[in-house]
């Protein structure tokens, strides 16, 4: 009982999750999806230009689009500069019109918060599932946060992507009114990604340390054959890097199709 008196003590207590507070900018707007039959929209997609880290101008478009639109899935990963062995991974789901949506489960942060993987275990952080442009979740992190960003061609097929854009888009609405509690190592980017697939194909990423340290977690992706197989690792994980063509065609209305070498249909 001493012991247990001492960590409370030194442990700050568990949050109550909650979707009331006095967020950061870029946090601010949780995204919604209405489904109706083969029709889509998803509200607030966000397109924020950031200046800074964390500064930002933040703009909002509603999206909709037949889930038979939905072509194919990519996986992104984010190497942390600090530690190689973390990473933030996204995904990004292609449109037949060429437009893409990126999804990015992160920790929802409050004004004057910052984010550091020890603090994520303590239960002091909300989580947020951001949706949005392809231009906003990378530029920032290239620009900005001075990340490396890997994008990694997915092999499942458009079926498979459109069945788990909508399990995406159910979680994202259930966060509206159960807010949940982010945690580095159970409730995170990779985790919830790995979720939503076993979801659909129970069991297709079994338990694996390269889920607990992301920044392996495309070497998983390929041994998986989840991305593009067709070329020896690392030479896939060389031609996936998109930093320097994101900075290139940074303004581009074909950012997306651009910094994938994809050819631009007039």
């Amino acid at each position: 009982m001493a012991d247990q008196q001492v960590w409370e003590n030194v442990l700050p207590p568990v949050s109550v999750p909650s979707n009331d507070r006095d967020w950061i900018e870029e946090h601010k707007v949780l995204a919604s999806a209405e489904m109706k039959g083969e029709q889509v929209t998803i509200h607030n997609v966000r397109n924020a230009e950031f200046f800074t880290y964390r500064d930002c101008l933040v703009d909002y478009y509603d999206k909709t689009f037949a889930i038979g639109d939905v072509q194919n899935v990519d996986f992104l990963v984010v190497p942390f500069n600090e530690q190689r062995a973390l990473a933030h991974t996204m995904l990004s789901f292609g449109l037949a019109d060429g437009d893409r949506i990126g999804v990015s489960v992160e920790v929802r942060l409050e004004k004057g918060e910052e984010y550091h993987p020890a603090t994520g275990l303590l239960g002091q952080f909300e989580l947020i599932y951001v949706v949005a442009s392809e231009q906003d979740l990378i530029r920032v992190r290239t620009e900005h946060r001075k990340c490396d960003v890997y994008a990694y061609r997915g092999k499942a097929t458009p079926q498979q992507c459109q069945q788990l854009l909508i399990d995406i888009l159910r979680r994202v609405n259930q966060l509206q009114t159960k807010p949940e509690l982010y945690d580095s190592i159970s409730n995170n980017c990779t985790t919830n990604i790995v979720q939503h697939i076993n979801h659909l194909a129970p069991g297709r990423i079994a338990q694996d340390y390269r889920v607990l340290l992301p920044g392996f977690s495309d070497q998983l992706a390929y041994d998986l054959k989840l991305i593009d197989t067709s070329l020896p690792f690392e030479e896939t994980k060389r031609r996936a890097r998109v930093n320097d063509l994101a900075l290139k065609y940074r303004d581009d209305p074909h950012f997306s199709a651009r910094i994938r070498g994809e050819s631009i249909t007039r």
